[in-house]
């Protein structure tokens, strides 16, 4: 049995992020995850000045722009109707996770983080963590950052997710062939999908078309995806998909017990309407790894997901605040009140963005929404508009 002060399951942003703030803080960190990297994982990979911001003073360097492409300007669209399109935005950095999450664990690494990598979890029981290769690995705070289908979530709760409020993302790499992705704007679909979106964001060497949305009110993606993909004039070859559950804001209210953690998408933390989810995760694991700093410095590991916990309480608003608003934004009755809103408000639109950036927050946002009510009710019941009819 190896010994550690702690041990992260999962080597995405959120693990590697926990990984390094813990070891640069001075504790011995086991860092666990079933592949070898570099290895890839379906997500659209927008990496936001949020995210930047996080990634820096996580991991003490910025962003390797080289493996990005940076676009500053943003197509907003409805159906086949453009909505609107932003130029001089602050950054938006399209990456590949293959890029991302090999770099994030190779810092991890650099600041002491052990290796073991390339091992599946076998069992989790107390504070040991049996690896499939017969290795067993004992920790005084164990860390979960093993994505939506989370092993450790599992072990605490007998499920990773509940499948009646969890979502649902379908992607493909389109060729520089079939989308120059140099030419191709950055673009997001509002309605690809039900209570959801699409997306099609250009990378290096391809481009990330997808459509993502809670999956109940979607019970057949794959057509919503293919009608998507042939609105691009995309080839709409079903083996060609990836899919993937999303915890499209289903955020887990008490994310761990006592001395065992949960942080990224194991904790359910995606913006349950602009679905970024790379921030949180970062630094969700930056804050599970502080918990843990703190609850060993007490010598009261049983006392980390409490720390944890209040430490998410203004995460956990912003997404409770960010699910009401997508309420408005996203059903049916609401929906063309929305588009009007957005179509002619440049207001709405610069939040957006400015939201992305990290430079307001919900709250901000929901004040905004309660001034703008009046008006947004007349877009609402306006002639022309469905509501009218009825």
């Amino acid at each position: 049995m190896q010994e550690f002060d702690v041990i992260v399951i999962g080597a995405g942003p959120a693990g590697s992020a926990a990984a390094a703030w813990a070891a640069r803080h001075g504790l011995s960190v086991a860092l666990v995850d079933k592949a070898h990297f570099p290895r890839n994982k379906l997500c659209g990979g927008l990496f936001t000045e949020r995210s930047r911001r996080y990634f820096q003073d996580i991991f003490g360097q910025d962003i390797d722009d080289s493996t990005c492409v940076t676009k500053r300007e943003i197509s907003f669209w409805h159906g086949r109707a453009e909505l609107a399109t932003l130029r001089d935005i602050p950054p938006l950095r399209l990456t590949m996770r293959l890029d991302l999450d090999a770099t994030t664990q190779r810092i991890a690494l650099n600041f002491g983080a052990e290796d073991f990598s390339g091992c599946g979890i076998a069992k989790i029981g107390g504070s040991e963590v049996h690896l499939a290769d017969g290795a067993i690995l004992h920790g005084k705070i164990i860390i979960g950052a093993d994505g939506v289908n989370s092993a450790v979530a599992r072990h605490l709760f007998g499920r990773a997710f509940d499948k009646a409020t969890i979502g649902f993302g379908l992607e493909i790499e389109a060729t520089p062939d079939e989308q120059d992705p140099v030419e191709h704007p950055l673009r997001i679909d509002f309605a690809a999908a039900r209570w959801g979106y699409g997306w099609s964001f250009p990378k290096q060497h391809s481009t990330t078309v997808g459509v993502g949305g809670l999956l109940h009110p979607n019970p057949d993606m794959k057509a919503q995806m293919a009608a998507y993909l042939e609105g691009f004039g995309l080839s709409s070859d079903q083996a060609r998909f990836k899919g993937h559950f999303l915890p499209f804001g289903d955020f887990k209210q008490s994310p761990g017990k006592d001395h065992i953690l949960l942080a990224g998408d194991a904790a359910g933390l995606v913006d349950p309407i602009t679905g970024e989810g790379i921030a949180f995760a970062m630094k969700s694991g930056q804050l599970a790894a502080q918990a843990a700093i703190e609850a060993l410095g007490q010598q009261a590991p049983q006392q980390a997901f409490r720390i944890y916990k209040r430490s998410l309480r203004p995460m956990h608003r912003n997404l409770r605040i960010a699910r009401q608003l997508r309420k408005i934004i996203f059903t049916p009755r609401w929906e063309q009140a929305f588009v009007r809103t957005f179509r002619r408000s440049g207001t709405v639109r610069n939040q957006y963005m400015r939201l992305l950036a990290g430079e307001i927050e919900y709250p901000q946002i929901a004040a905004s929404v309660l001034a703008r009510l009046p008006k947004y009710l007349m877009a609402r019941f306006s002639p022309g508009s469905k509501s009218s009819q009825n």
